[in-house]
């Protein structure tokens, strides 16, 4: 945008080439932003025309305000393409973030339930064995004592 403004249209165009061309974080981004690259090219070059058309001065003063309103158009449109284009990046970003996010908590939930599993089994092997024969003997203890009260009733 600062390359329009100052009127240095092919180091514009050669920007908006040049980002086209980098390694993105997101392969997709190149190939959705690409028509994208190509309209602001255009843009660029129709606001070069109707800033250096040729005799605008002997035009009508209507014509050279139809001329100007146009380039007003041109340089909206392309800060609209432009920021479709951070939108784009930023919904990208976004998604990715938000699948990490899933990936992240499936790995925690199955964590948490191989540690559940693995703490039912503990207790069921090693605990649950030893947990029964403590039981058992108490109840036995139990059912010894109720037999000797009653024998003395």
């Amino acid at each position: 945008m600062t390359w329009v403004i100052d009127e240095q249209y092919e180091r514009a165009i050669q920007e908006l080439k040049g980002f086209l061309q980098k390694d993105f974080d997101y392969p997709e981004y190149t190939r959705r932003i690409e028509r994208y690259i190509g309209h602001c090219v255009d843009l660029v070059h129709a606001i070069r025309a109707k800033r250096r058309f040729p005799g605008v001065k002997s035009l009508t003063m209507a014509k050279q305000q139809e001329l100007k309103e146009k380039f007003h158009q041109h340089f909206e449109e392309l800060q609209e393409v432009m920021a479709k284009i951070e939108k784009i990046h930023n919904d990208l970003k976004l998604a990715d973030i938000r699948s990490t996010v899933l990936v992240v908590r499936a790995a925690v939930n199955a964590a948490f339930m191989v540690a559940v599993v693995a703490f039912f089994v503990e207790l069921v092997r090693g605990q649950g064995q030893s947990t029964l024969q403590v039981v058992d003997a108490y109840l036995k203890d139990f059912i010894d004592f109720i037999n000797q009260w009653l024998y003395w009733l």
